[in-house]
């Protein structure tokens, strides 16, 4: 074999193999980008609809001092809520329903009259008083009547599996004529003149399904309450918020005109009992 033919064939079995290489290389980084983004674009859909987003962290009031504070550095001391070890062992199903933009809107900086205010976030506890379809069905439906317009942020299915509705930066329609009563006084706001003052404007409104015996029924004193997988999984969503206990309420206890009773046979000491193992106050400086 001549030379120039052997060194011919070199060249082209190098060329070959670099563009094996090559082809190897560029495929690789393409599967990493699109693992990426898919990584990415799953946690932007989920964090979009976490409560924690809506709060701030909770803050204590600086004492004001009547002398010149020394060069030495003082500590802020923040309380802030963690999660536990019992929260990250509990992992309830999670899905997602669309709600018809009339039956939600923003929230609002300012009052009907542009008086600026800044209320701390609540969390409002419902009952669906029917099935949870039945609920989805209704905020799925547009309402151009403003009286009727209604939604909440999350439910929490009879099996405990959480549906996120409305995001949490969202004003859920979840309470009309409605006050929260609370150690800063009398808070609501009312941001729609045809409208009645209310506490959707700094409410996070969850809801439990009504148990079956009890559906579609409004003249009953109680029912046959809430599933244990429910309650986990109420106490598991407002445990990655910084809403503290006293700012938990519930639709009865907002509601001006006394119509609402729900949640109907909540029990409130077994709630709070499992959210404080869900999260504890700490402290950092």
């Amino acid at each position: 074999m001549r030379f120039k033919d052997w060194a011919t064939r070199i060249i082209l079995i190098f060329l070959m193999l670099a563009t094996l290489i090559v082809a190897v290389f560029i495929g690789g980084a393409r599967q990493a980008q699109n693992q990426t983004i898919a990584s990415n674009s799953e946690a932007t859909t989920w964090n979009q609809y976490l409560p924690g987003q809506l709060q701030p962290a909770i803050t204590k009031p600086e004492k004001k001092q009547n002398f010149i504070p020394s060069p030495a550095k003082i500590n802020k001391i923040n309380p802030v809520y963690i999660t536990t070890v019992a929260f990250s062992k509990y992992r309830p199903n999670f899905a997602q329903a669309k709600v018809d933009p009339s039956n939600y809107g923003d929230r609002y900086l300012a009052d009907i009259n542009g008086v600026p205010f800044n209320h701390q976030p609540i969390i409002v506890i419902h009952e669906t008083t029917n099935s949870t379809s039945s609920a989805i069905n209704f905020f799925q439906t547009p309402h151009d009547d403003e009286s009727v317009q209604a939604s909440y942020h999350a439910i929490i299915t009879l099996e405990g599996q959480v549906i996120y509705l409305v995001p949490p930066e969202k004003r859920a329609f979840g309470a009309g004529n409605s006050v929260f009563k609370g150690v800063n006084g009398v808070e609501t706001v009312q941001t729609n003149p045809n409208l009645p003052p209310s506490v959707n404007n700094f409410a996070y409104h969850v809801s439990l399904e009504t148990p079956p015996d009890a559906w579609g029924k409004s003249d009953i004193a109680q029912h046959t309450g809430y599933t244990e997988a429910q309650y986990n999984s109420l106490a598991w969503l407002i445990a990655q918020s910084q809403v503290p206990d006293d700012r938990i309420t519930t639709h009865k206890a907002v509601d001006v005109a006394g119509g609402k009773v729900d949640p109907l046979s909540f029990d409130g000491d077994k709630f709070l009992k499992k959210l404080h193992s869900f999260r504890q106050l700490r402290t950092f400086n």
